[in-house]
């Protein structure tokens, strides 16, 4: 038995990866060390969970938080904060920023931003582009690294590797996984008339199933071709899941709250630009099948893809109006309110949002509540009702898609590393967001606190 800890929660139905149980978790120094009856144990903060179910930390493998050079739709700070108020305790945040993130001082210039702003843990991609390839090995390897970032479609400048020898030459240096935007670039160019003005809902149709899946499948067979282990982004296809289905040796899947709950022509008639995404928001059919490929285990991990723009950019004309939407803060009540309703078990809500990430990106210490990994806990009300609204955003965007919303589920509080950063919507410390570490990369050097 434990006798005196940091902090004690108690009460609380504990998720662990022996199932929900009733036991209590002890604290010390950063990191769990017991879980079970610490009635007799003492500690210097007792957090009572009477009520309450604590979820492993929630892992959001893909944000972009536009720091540097677009600051004024996000920051480090501001992305972070809407993370932990929506229950997510660690981030992977993406390279297209301005400058984008493509070298090793570029990944260290954001580890140095975070420090001290930002809520949660973090690591940084690096993009690859056709002139950093040699370096690619190097620079997966800096410290806050997650990994290499390829964009096969919808970017623009040096980030954009649509052809497949410049594609098989990233693949072929390193080691990581990487995580790759799969829609083909020479397909969507070709089919760019089709994209009509003042008609968002001929986004889907100009970036249309054949473009995802001719570029999922040019990426795994490059992996095969490679050897080398890649991450799908954002699948939104039924036909991209079964594709990969028969590929999940070298390719792991991720697909999205918004994809797994948006569909069109509704969202289109509703939200107009505001419900453009890439890859598309596409109909209803598609939203169904990919909760059919979720049910199959196809999906490995559930990300945001938080990629936050100014209500004043997403009100432009389409298709002068950029792509993309908040989605860090409302991931996790999304995927509560759909377990609520039957689509996803608790278990399973916890392999596609923590287990999982750590799984997949081999993360030190993280995605499991066992004795020995870190305190971080996602703490939830599973019957608390309630509407998103604005007030409760903290993104710098200030809206989300999702408001007005009644939801079944919701975030009461985020622990990390054992410090309560949020309870019930409140954050009552500062930043204390840390660099994450890989099994892939970390070389020792002892506990951290």
């Amino acid at each position: 038995m434990t006798d005196s800890l940091d902090m004690i929660l108690k009460n609380g139905t504990v998720v662990t990866p022996g199932g929900a149980q009733r036991v209590d978790v002890g604290v010390r120094a950063g990191r769990i060390v017991e879980l079970g009856d610490l009635a007799s144990a003492s500690a210097g903060e007792v957090v009572d969970c009477t009520g309450l179910h604590v979820l492993p930390g929630v892992i959001d493998t893909q944000v972009h938080f536009r720091e540097p050079g677009l600051e004024h739709k996000e920051d480090l700070a501001t992305g972070s904060l809407a993370a932990v108020m929506g229950g997510v305790t660690a981030v992977f945040e993406m390279p297209n920023t301005k400058p984008s993130t493509t070298t090793a001082a570029d990944i260290a210039d954001k580890v140095a931003r975070a420090k001290g702003r930002m809520w949660c843990d973090h690591a940084f991609y690096v993009g690859a582009t056709a002139d950093n390839i040699a370096d690619l090995p190097e620079y997966e390897r800096v410290p806050g690294c997650c990994g290499v970032k390829v964009f096969m479609g919808a970017s623009t400048g040096d980030l954009l590797v649509w052809d497949d020898p410049t594609l098989e030459k990233v693949l072929a240096h390193g080691q990581r996984r990487v995580a790759i935007h799969c829609e083909d670039e020479e397909r969507m160019r070709a089919r760019k008339a089709l994209a009509l003005d003042g008609r968002p809902e001929t986004h889907p149709v100009w970036r249309d199933d054949e473009s995802a899946l001719l570029a999922t499948r040019r990426a795994v067979a490059l992996a095969r071709k490679t050897g080398r282990r890649v991450h799908i982004l954002h699948v939104t296809t039924p036909a991209e899941m079964a594709f990969l289905r028969d590929h999940k040796d070298i390719a792991t899947v991720e697909t999205t709250p918004q994809h797994l709950t948006l569909g069109g022509p509704d969202c289109y008639e509703r939200l107009g630009t505001f419900a453009q995404m890439n890859p598309p928001i596409r109909s209803a059919a598609h939203r169904d099948g990919l909760w059919h490929w979720v049910g199959q285990g196809v999906v490995d991990v559930i990300g945001s893809d938080h990629a936050p723009h100014t209500i004043e950019e997403k009100a432009k004309p389409y298709p002068q109006s950029p792509s993309g939407m908040p989605g860090v803060q409302t991931l996790l009540p999304l995927l509560l309110d759909h377990m609520a309703h039957g689509r996803l078990s608790l278990d399973r809500l916890v392999d596609l949002t923590s287990a999982g990430a750590a799984r997949v990106w081999g993360l030190v210490g993280k995605g499991r509540i066992v004795a020995g990994y870190e305190a971080d806990f996602t703490v939830v009300d599973l019957k608390k009702q309630w509407t998103v609204s604005e007030d409760w955003l903290a993104s710098r965007a200030g809206w989300s898609p999702f408001t007005g919303m009644t939801l079944t589920g919701k975030a009461i509080g985020t622990i990390i590393r054992g410090q309560r950063v949020m309870w019930e919507d409140a954050v009552p410390g500062t930043p204390i967001g840390a660099p994450l570490r890989f099994h892939d990369t970390w070389a020792g050097g002892g506990a951290r606190s």
